[in-house]
């Protein structure tokens, strides 16, 4: 995990609301650590540590329209199988989630990132 007084952002550059988020974040005068997660993923303790800073459920981090939460038959899995499916694929992971010193965010919505500029 990165150091307190860093900015990271976990980044699909493929993904609109991620593009906009860095956008965001530079706009503020933060330029954060980019970590392409899909070709470094966190690992199953750093996704936890995500998930619990952010606030937010097991279940909203993950991307549920993805093809293989379905073909993985997600949709009554527990928070540690999801957990273990995140992991084992970061495809999984709903993006992008932010960190600066003033906290964690999932950016869904990208307003949410706001609270922690």
């Amino acid at each position: 995990m990165p150091e307190r007084g860093d900015s990271v952002i976990y980044h699909n550059p493929k993904c609109s609301t991620s593009r906009k988020t860095l956008e965001l974040l530079r706009d503020n005068g933060i330029e954060p650590e980019i970590v392409q997660y899909l070709k470094t993923p966190p690992s199953r303790a750093e996704l936890i540590e995500l998930i619990d800073d952010a606030g937010i459920e097991v279940r909203a981090a993950v991307r549920k329209r993805e093809p293989l939460y379905v073909e993985l038959d997600l949709a009554s899995a527990s928070d540690d199988e999801l957990l273990d499916a995140m992991a084992a694929n970061p495809i999984l992971i709903e993006r992008p989630f932010v960190v600066t010193p003033k906290g964690t965010r999932l950016a869904r919505p990208l307003e949410s990132v706001r609270e922690i500029l």
